[in-house]
């Protein structure tokens, strides 16, 4: 069985004591992953710190021809970090799964590659010389989770290492493989240090969250994780960016054609199987079309296979870990007990792995935990109303706010409507649609501060007023 090892100051580093990695689909283990300690933390901080000044003095250029080099790097290496991934995460090699993920982890590298934060004159003329500059935090600390891990880490590594600073990654105990290999892979196109690599431990997180040597933290995770982050990093003022839980609300309005957006409905809210923080968790519909879009979403859930990754038919796989598995499949029984009906799915196959079906849940109301907490997991409530006002206030009564969605042929309506959502980002006739160009982020307890584009590499830096 393969051992795998962390990347400090641009070595191998060999742990003392490892944990199992198992495959979803089966139950197989893997590969060891290395139990991180805190001491290990000091050290990959410690590297990170020695490499930084020499990085940050680099010329703009530089770090983003290096950026373009870890996007080689990622494409050259895609087949092997996507059937690793497929294999301790789940998902599929196809459709939107591994490779799809190993595209858009290519894709944000370069695209990151070619923004750049110039320094911004206020004023110069006789009377004063006033200039704005971006500077680096340091030390930026990441800590990914097991849905997106390769994509995320990326979201979180590149801006930084492209702003200037320097790196210390750890992925989630479910997925630390790929990102493991993956970082080991980056790192040779870097100098030492610049990119450090630990894996999970007892200690791990929470010496990452308060060290006073990482200037900043970039978390994506639950919110009450986030919560324990953002504790954490208290006392040593840390910046953070926080990409936490959502509870997407999709409103269908009356004048739809559900044979037509059916197939849009179903993979906003399955992608991933259900496992992405910005899928639709909760779907609104009209009296008008409420029937007629249930079973448009029924005939269309049909059609996709759903079995082991490493299966080129198959586009989507078993729910990443027991945990999940049974808040889902508990969700689900409960929302039956309270009188929802079960369109389809509902029941967990019989067989190895944590597979459960694609599941349609039709008169889902408020006061189920199915509708009123993130479910993360491939089941979507489908909820009737009669009044556009009042679907507006049940999608709006939720302490997250990271996405959410209107489905109308009328496009004015639409854009009207999608403003007064509470969420991050509003999509129209669409869900979960992200670009490395457009910022990216939640309101209320789905996080702080932006991913992507200028705005979400600013967030790595820190501002300095020059003024003569």
């Amino acid at each position: 069985m393969k051992k795998y090892a962390m990347t400090i100051g641009g070595r191998s580093v060999n742990a003392s004591d490892h944990f199992e990695v198992l495959n979803p689909a089966n139950g197989e283990v893997v590969g060891l992953a290395p139990k991180t300690t805190a001491a290990d933390v000091d050290r990959a901080v410690a590297a990170a710190r020695a490499a930084f000044p020499a990085w940050s003095a680099k010329p703009s250029a530089e770090r983003a021809a290096a950026c373009n080099a870890m996007a080689d790097a990622l494409k050259a290496n895609a087949e092997e970090l996507a059937q690793l991934l497929t294999r301790e995460q789940g998902k599929p090699l196809s459709g939107l799964g591994s490779r799809f993920e190993l595209g858009g982890a290519e894709g944000w590298t370069r695209y990151t590659a070619s923004i750049d934060l110039p320094v911004e004159v206020i004023q110069h003329d006789d009377n004063a010389w006033i200039e704005v500059h971006h500077k680096p935090v340091g030390v930026v600390g990441s800590i990914t989770p097991w849905n997106w891990p390769l994509m995320i880490a990326i979201w979180h590594v590149v801006p930084a290492i492209r702003a200037g600073n320097c790196v210390v990654l750890k992925p989630s105990p479910y997925t630390p493989l790929s990102t493991l290999r993956m970082g080991e892979i980056l790192a040779a196109v870097l100098p030492p240090g610049v990119l450090n690599i630990v894996s999970d431990g007892p200690e791990a997180g929470p010496a990452m969250t308060s060290h006073p040597g990482i200037g900043k933290i970039s978390f994506t995770g639950s919110t009450a994780t986030g919560r324990k982050v953002m504790s954490s990093a208290a006392e040593t003022l840390k910046r953070l960016t926080l990409e936490l839980g959502g509870n997407d609300a999709g409103i269908v309005l009356p004048g739809c054609d559900p044979a037509k957006i059916a197939e849009g409905l179903f993979w906003g809210a399955f992608i991933n199987n259900g496992q992405t923080c910005a899928a639709l968790k909760r779907l609104y519909v009209h009296d008008s079309l409420y029937d007629a879009t249930c079973e448009a979403l029924v005939a269309f859930a049909k059609t996709v296979p759903v079995g082991d990754g490493l299966d080129e038919k198959n586009l989507l796989g078993p729910i990443q870990n027991r945990m999940q598995f049974d808040k889902v499949s508990g969700m689900v029984d409960a929302a039956r007990a309270a009188g929802a009906r079960i369109l389809t799915g509902g029941v967990a196959p019989n067989g190895p792995g944590f597979f459960y079906p694609i599941t349609l849940i039709a008169d889902a109301t408020e006061g189920m935990d199915i509708v009123d907490r993130e479910q993360f997991g491939p089941a979507l409530p489908i909820i009737r109303y009669s009044n556009v006002e009042d679907a507006i206030a049940r999608a709006n009564a939720s302490e997250n706010g990271l996405g959410g969605s209107i489905w109308s042929s009328d496009p004015k309506q639409a854009r009207a409507l999608a403003s007064r959502l509470e969420s991050g980002t509003a999509w129209i006739n669409k869900h979960g649609d992200i670009r490395p160009d457009v910022p990216f982020g939640g309101v209320k307890a789905s996080g702080i501060g932006v991913e992507f584009a200028r705005q979400g590499l600013e967030e790595n830096t820190v501002i300095q007023v020059i003024h003569q």
